[in-house]
């Protein structure tokens, strides 16, 4: 059945291949690639999608970008209703070179929808043609979210990170990391950022908010999430919140407040 699913992304003589899919919460996809790339959505559920370079979380109704020739494995939080367009790589110059989470307009969000309704060789001098024209027009224009989680190469340190993703705390500090991997601030910061590209402190809020994302849409209150993740107050917590997203958490995610 996988092989009948890839032949169809990769074989269809068409720059855009759309195909939707319903998963259960838990589902896993082991690793895989697309001679295509990837753009998909879900209107509801989490998808957390790995590769060898880190860690992507799509909240519902956001996108996710997935280069041609990128081997990935997801898994679904909650159930997922999947929608994915599949585009040759030569059909929108300039697509990210790496995976990215990125926002939808409502209006791409409807392209894509309609999209799905097309045959899969549909008429290219018709209307389903120019849908998928407009399609491509729109791509490039995606803003990139901050929901990726770079993983270093270096073990030690690597190892140290996957133990912060399964129980973060915004309060870990440079200190005790240094303290845990025995070695001095200057040498660790160093190693941090060439290894992630980014700042220790980045790194972790980043995390924190994959955290945060996956509790707010399983249910649990801001309250508790703030708890969880070490923050002194919820208001301490809808501030990091905001100012990453631009809206407090419960707006951002259309959750309501259950605390």
């Amino acid at each position: 059945m996988r092989d009948i699913y890839i032949n169809i992304v990769d074989g269809t003589p068409r720059k855009i291949v759309a195909i939707a899919k319903r998963y259960p919460s838990g589902h896993y996809v082991e690793p895989h690639e697309h001679r295509r790339g990837q753009l998909m959505t879900a209107s509801e559920g989490i998808i957390l999608l790995t590769t060898p370079e880190g860690a992507w979380l799509m909240p519902p109704e956001r996108g996710m970008w997935i280069p041609p020739g990128t081997v990935h494995h997801v898994r679904m939080i909650g159930t997922v209703e999947m929608h994915s367009l599949y585009i040759e790589a030569d059909a929108v110059p300039g697509m990210p070179a790496t995976c990215q989470v990125v926002g939808l307009s409502s209006f791409m969000r409807a392209l894509m929808a309609e999209a799905l309704t097309c045959p899969l060789e549909y008429d290219l001098h018709g209307r389903d043609g120019a849908l998928m024209d407009l399609i491509l027009c729109e791509v490039g224009r995606m803003p990139a979210l901050p929901l990726s989680l770079p993983y270093p190469a270096h073990e030690p340190l690597a190892a140290r990170c996957q133990a912060f993703i399964a129980a973060p705390s915004i309060g870990e500090t440079i200190d005790d990391w240094c303290t845990g991997l025995a070695m001095s601030r200057r040498t660790f910061t160093r190693l941090f950022r060439a290894q992630t590209g980014l700042s220790f402190a980045n790194w972790r809020q980043q995390a924190c908010l994959m955290a945060a994302m996956t509790k707010l849409v399983a249910g649990a209150s801001v309250t508790a999430v703030a708890g969880e993740l070490g923050y002194d107050n919820p208001a301490a917590f809808t501030s990091m919140f905001k100012r990453a997203f631009g809206a407090p958490p419960l707006t951002y995610l259309k959750l309501r407040a259950n605390s």
